[in-house]
């Protein structure tokens, strides 16, 4: 067989850190950044003696998780230890949710190449976070360091972990999901899925089989996946390697392979347990959940609009799917822009700069929207004095960049650094003439009927005015006087 005779299975496991104001079963500040260690107490810590006690908000986020995924909220379900040792987990064992979780089925609809593609939600559970471990050493690896350092501050930071099922069919596929379900998450309100500071985290499970089996083949689970583009380049590099092996008769063993960016390959980590290995027993120390079902209900109709219905609400406006694409897929950006058009900015002008050049200068300055200096009121009153011809697009484009850097209004910007656009005839008059004079070529063009030469005409007006004349007029009165 060939490798193109494969079918690749993926599967993601995805962990969320919440954004509630203290940990999971102690009342130790949640906060990412704080010094290493200042965070802690004897119940994080896991010290003899100490009794957990569950964060009342935490299980209402995971609900609402759980019902913005279509998934059925259990009326039991139960925390049990999971069993391990390592550095990070200080107590040596997690408080996890094993064969009874709290939100069980459900799905998300996801949007690939214009089609739509239903991905199956095994379960959404609750469990503690770890530490975090710096290893002392060039790599930063385990492998080579010279020791390590360890961080409690995330011991026991709510963590939830949306497990989805085995249904997508390639890289594209699962970098549509994440996308997704990162949206869902933010419009929820219930984490800032920063993957830079470990609020959103993902590892993949993926296999390939022969296509048209039933059975799936051997599980690679892949991790140290930071970011939508890693897990992307991920899962394309090892897709390719396994179906290489299976063509070239290579058997392929289960275990969890780590993924290196800067070299853009999977390396392996160490054979993958199995669930019994861990032990699990149910936490004696914590009682069943048992959420009231009208508490529950209360929560469903609390929930936000969701990313798919701002698309939609956005396409309504009339807007070019492949712009409300970019902005729906973040609870962010569909604010901003909802803001900017209840100030009267037309919402296809207000797509098109979001996705245009703001973008461009958020990417530019590696900053997020939330932390930049250009609000709505910015993108609305550059879309109105672009509306009224009152500057031009170069000059639009010049005082969004220094509002960017500065904040200060827009109307300032264009008096401050003069690019409101001349659109007085009269004004105008004396630099047409002096135009015309000084290019006698191009003008005896246009008169002989070369349409293209006013073009370099309006581009002496234009350099003459310093950018400032409306160019649509210049080359209007252009018309006119070389035709008079």
């Amino acid at each position: 067989m060939s490798a193109q005779d494969f079918e690749t299975v993926v599967g993601l496991e995805c962990h969320v850190e919440l954004a509630t104001a203290t940990k999971m079963f102690c009342g130790c500040r949640n906060e990412f950044g704080a010094p290493p260690n200042s965070n802690v107490c004897p119940i994080c810590l896991g010290h003899p003696g100490t009794l957990p006690v569950p964060n009342q908000t935490a299980i209402e986020y995971i609900v609402k998780i759980g019902l913005a995924l279509d998934c059925r909220i259990a009326p039991t379900s139960l925390f049990h230890r999971k069993n391990y040792f390592y550095p990070d987990m200080p107590k040596n064992f997690q408080i996890s949710q094993y064969d009874l979780p709290i939100c069980i089925g459900g799905h998300l609809d996801v949007q690939v190449d214009g089609d739509s593609r239903r991905v199956g939600i095994t379960r959404v559970h609750m469990e503690e976070d770890t530490g975090r471990t710096v290893h002392a050493g060039a790599t930063g690896r385990i492998s080579g360091a010279d020791y390590a350092l360890e961080d409690y501050n995330r011991a026991g930071v709510p963590l939830v972990e949306v497990v989805s099922e085995p249904d997508m069919r390639s890289a594209e596929e699962a970098r549509a999901y994440f996308t997704e379900l990162r949206g869902t998450l933010e419009a929820l309100g219930v984490s800032n899925v920063r993957m830079e500071e470990g609020s959103l985290r993902c590892d993949a499970n993926i296999s390939v089989r022969p296509r048209g089996s039933e059975g799936l083949g051997t599980k690679i689970e892949i991790k140290n996946l930071n970011s939508i583009r890693s897990l992307y380049r991920a899962l394309q590099f090892e897709e390719q390697r396994q179906r290489q092996a299976l063509a070239a008769g290579t058997p392929l063993l289960q275990e969890t392979r780590h993924w290196d960016e800067t070299k853009g390959v999977t390396t392996h980590g160490r054979s993958k347990e199995y669930a019994f290995d861990y032990r699990y027993f149910p936490e004696p120390d914590l009682s069943p959940v048992e959420p009231d079902p009208e508490w529950v209900e209360k929560l469903r109709g609390e929930l936000p609009e969701l990313p798919a219905a701002s698309r939609l609400r956005w396409l309504q406006h009339g807007v070019d799917a492949l712009l409300v694409a970019q902005i729906g897929s973040s609870r962010q950006l569909v604010e901003f822009a909802d803001e900017a058009v209840s100030l009267g900015a037309k919402p296809d002008a207000v797509a098109n700069w979001m996705t245009g050049d703001l973008t461009a200068l958020l990417k530019e300055n590696r900053t997020d929207l939330g932390d930049s200096r250009v609000t709505p009121r910015h993108l609305a009153d550059l879309v109105r004095l672009l509306d009224e011809a009152a500057i031009s697009s170069a000059g639009a484009k010049a005082a969004l960049a220094e509002a960017f850097q500065t904040g200060a209004p827009i109307e300032e910007i264009v008096e401050a650094k003069g690019l409101r656009q001349v659109s007085d005839e009269g004004a105008l008059d004396a630099v047409i003439d002096e135009v015309i004079a000084e290019n006698p070529g191009p003008a005896d063009q246009f008169r002989k009927g070369k349409e293209g030469a006013i073009n370099a005409l309006v581009g002496q007006v234009m350099k003459k005015t310093r950018g400032s004349a409306n160019p649509a007029l210049a080359g209007e009165l252009l018309r006119r006087r070389l035709s008079g």
